[in-house]
């Protein structure tokens, strides 16, 4: 039998061996553009714009790559369409297009410490040890249990450790909050931590709304601890560190609220022209937000002191003194199957009791390094590692572990596939799941359907890969996606979601709903994103697109992969009412195994008729957004005014192969003078006299004209393989057309 300390050592070794590949590889990559010097000294300061909000922590370290050249350095700020840096040596003072990587290996050192504290102390030896062997016999006595509620209390009452599978939409925020607010009914202290910030606020929110149900609610009992809070909390009383200091301290609150929004405003006016006294005036502020929020810092701690339920993350209770130097009562551990195995034991060691929250068939923990250690204790979760998910496997549940077992988020249409597709039948439908989802089903688009395939065989060879990062899109399937999400608004859905294992799709769709969609977002709950940001969330109507199809020669890993199966079961299990699947299915079919989830989905869709093919495009399409038109590929009147009406460039794709009629060759030599026309394909094309060629070929024929208008499927004699309706998409957006020309058009 594995030694605590000999545990410890080997999660110590797969910490380190993540650092070591992630400071030489690195994993997450941006591009960064139009790079200004901002000033010079010990370090050099550098302003730049970025197509999306990159939500890296202030302090982070960083590496910028240009052309041959590398340069550590550190975020100073990264709000908005813009961050600032702070590099080691200077990169010159104009800098057009760089790549920004960020990892935060920071955090795992910090744990290494804390795993490190942990072997010189025997009491968290001995928890760290009943938590990878929960073989001690369960002592709450079963008898007394009278609810879900009542039996985890009993359960982390009389055991130290209590597993909570919580299968999605089966009440386990519900249950942890109530849990939660019963230890601190009998004043017991209580620190509530998850992966994610999301999962905090949402626990820590439902908690605050329990209490005061109750009229058992103090200020200052509970609270929401770190800066990362977003909007869920902005209604609740007082349990936020800032909603604290507001009451407290107001004018320091209202300080701090200034300068913060001052700096928004100069970061605006750097982002439209560039001034030494913006500059100077943005480095000063800096200087003065970081004094103040070290004031604020020491209010906090104070905070954390007085508090009987803490709410915060792994990562930073792992690196704040005011969370790991302290003993709670009750520590619970919510998305458990997100945290890497040793957090979830250093969790564990903050209390003398835990609760091990989380579904063992959503989302596992992510790492990067292929090391043997990593891929044993990083990229596993502490349900497979502590053996409970084995008994689950032999058709037992380990007896400390407690199973939520009736959903009451999905339509049972949605929920048919995950019940007994993912969950073996284990988990069942509540009775009202049918009749509160009915207002959600009946609306546009598809009304009276809960679960929909769109299946998009045949209608040509769109998935590509990102330029930058090789992550796969698909631009008939993005077009198509952003059709579903305008239907599901007009229709009245009041959230939407969505979600694409592929990172490269989900920020071209966060690009085209910022064009296309500003004036609604603003109202609007739309979010696109990949699976992992939806976890613990839930949504009207969820969009999964898969994004793989030709050309591509197998399926996609994300797909495919080991873990497949609770990616695509998040996907899903978000749902509340109607579940668009976006899938090339007969793709899937010719490279997707019969035993993979996705092709289980795909199938079981067709088999209850859920499936909607091409030729029920002009059905379901009822609202046609002004900026996003879909008509038929054989009707050019439109096209060919909007060759004629070119100002000044034209980009043409001709796949191989590509026979162009009379037609098309006389609208495209017969353009304005001025008119510059660039033919992209294997083949020159001189009987079009481009004025540029570039010699490559692309699968799909598209026409863009002045980097505004872009034509997905014609000419339609670049189409191959494609099933009548010929249906092509004109999409007029300046910010999707120049994103596309150059990340994936125009560069090697």
């Amino acid at each position: 039998m594995t030694t605590t300390v000999a545990y410890i050592k080997e999660w110590q070794q797969a910490l380190q061996n993540e650092i070591i590949h992630l400071k030489k590889y690195g994993s997450n990559k941006y591009i960064v553009l139009n790079g200004r010097l901002l000033s010079k000294g010990d370090s050099f300061t550098y302003y730049f714009d970025t197509a999306y909000s990159l939500r890296i922590p202030v302090g982070s370290t960083i590496r910028l790559e240009w052309g041959g050249m590398k340069q550590g350095g550190r975020i100073l700020s990264s709000e908005g369409k813009g961050v600032i840096l702070s590099l080691e040596q200077s990169l010159g003072d104009l800098i057009p297009e760089a790549y920004l990587f960020h990892d935060p290996w920071e955090l795992l050192e910090q744990l290494i410490q804390r795993l490190d504290e942990i072997k010189k102390n025997k009491q968290k030896r001995l928890r760290v040890k009943k938590l990878m062997d929960p073989s001690m016999p369960a002592k709450h006595p079963v008898e007394k249990v009278k609810s879900n509620v009542h039996e985890v209390v009993l359960r982390s009452k009389y055991n130290p450790i209590t597993f909570v599978w919580g299968p999605p939409g089966t009440g386990k925020t519900h249950t942890l909050a109530r849990v939660a607010a019963n230890k601190y009914f009998q004043e017991k202290r209580v620190l509530i931590l998850s992966h994610s910030n999301q999962a905090v606020d949402v626990l820590i929110g439902e908690v605050s709304d329990f209490m005061k149900k109750k009229n058992r609610f103090r200020i200052g009992d509970l609270l929401r601890y770190g800066f990362n809070t977003g909007d869920l909390l902005v209604n609740h009383e007082a349990i936020t560190t800032s909603q604290l200091l507001q009451k407290q301290d107001p004018q320091l609150a209202d300080d701090k609220e200034r300068l913060i929004e001052e700096r928004r405003k100069l970061k605006q006016d750097l982002a439209r022209s560039f001034s030494k006294r913006d500059t100077d005036q943005l480095l000063e502020l800096e200087m003065k937000i970081a004094r103040m929020l070290e004031k604020i810092r020491h209010q906090e701690i104070q905070f954390v002191k007085d508090a009987y339920v803490v709410g915060t993350t792994l990562a930073k209770a792992a690196s704040d003194t005011a969370i790991y130097e302290k003993e709670f009562d009750v520590v619970i551990l919510d998305e458990a199957s997100m945290a890497y195995v040793p957090q979830a034991a250093f969790a564990a060691t903050l209390g003398k009791r835990v609760i091990i929250c989380g579904d063992f068939k959503q989302l596992p923990p992510i790492a990067s390094s292929r090391d043997s250690l990593v891929t044993k204790w990083l990229k596993e979760d502490i349900f497979h590692r502590a053996g409970v998910v084995d008994w689950v496997k032999d058709g037992n549940l380990h007896p400390h572990l407690f199973l939520l077992k009736e959903q009451r988020r999905m339509h049972p249409d949605i929920s048919s596939f995950t019940n007994q597709n993912i969950y073996q039948s284990l988990v069942g439908d509540h009775e009202s799941v049918w009749k509160s989802r009915n207002n959600i089903v009946e609306k546009r688009p598809f009304p009276g359907r809960a679960s929909i395939l769109l299946d998009t065989s045949y209608t040509g060879a769109h998935c590509i890969n990102e330029r930058t990062s090789n992550s796969r899109m698909n631009l008939w399937q993005l077009l198509l996606s952003f059709q579903l999400i305008h239907e599901s608004y007009l229709g009245g859905a009041n959230s939407i979601g969505y979600v694409t294992p592929y990172r490269a799709q989900a920020n071209l769709m966060e690009l085209l709903l910022g064009d296309l969609y500003e004036k609604e977002l603003s109202t609007a709950d739309i979010i696109a994103a990949t699976v992992h940001r939806f976890q613990g969330s839930e949504r009207d109507v969820m969009i999964f697109d898969t994004v793989d199809g030709e050309p591509q020669s197998r399926a996609g890993v994300l797909l495919t992969g080991n873990d497949s199966e609770r990616l695509i079961n998040v996907a899903i299990s978000r749902t509340k009412g109607k579940f668009i699947n976006v899938s090339n299915q007969a793709f899937i079919r010719r490279h997707v195994y019969k035993g993979k989830t996705l092709r289980q989905l795909v199938e079981h869709q067709e088999r209850h008729q859920q499936a909607v093919d091409t030729e029920e495009i002009g059905k379901w399409i009822r609202n046609q957004h002004p900026r996003l038109h879909w008509m038929h590929g054989l009707k050019l009147e439109k096209v060919f005014q909007d060759i004629a009406g070119a100002k000044s460039s034209i980009v043409v794709s001709l796949p191989v192969q590509t026979v162009l009629s009379e037609q098309w060759k006389e609208k495209l030599i017969n353009r304005k003078k001025e008119i510059k026309l660039t033919v992209i394909s294997l083949e020159e094309w001189l009987e079009l006299q481009p004025d540029d060629w570039l010699d490559k070929s692309l699968s799909f024929p598209f026409i863009m004209i002045d980097q505004q208008l872009f034509w997905l499927g014609l000419p339609l004699e670049g189409a191959k393989r494609v099933r009548p309706p010929f249906i092509a998409a004109r999409l007029d957006s300046s910010k999707v057309s120049e994103n596309l020309l150059d990340q994936f058009l125009m560069k090697e």
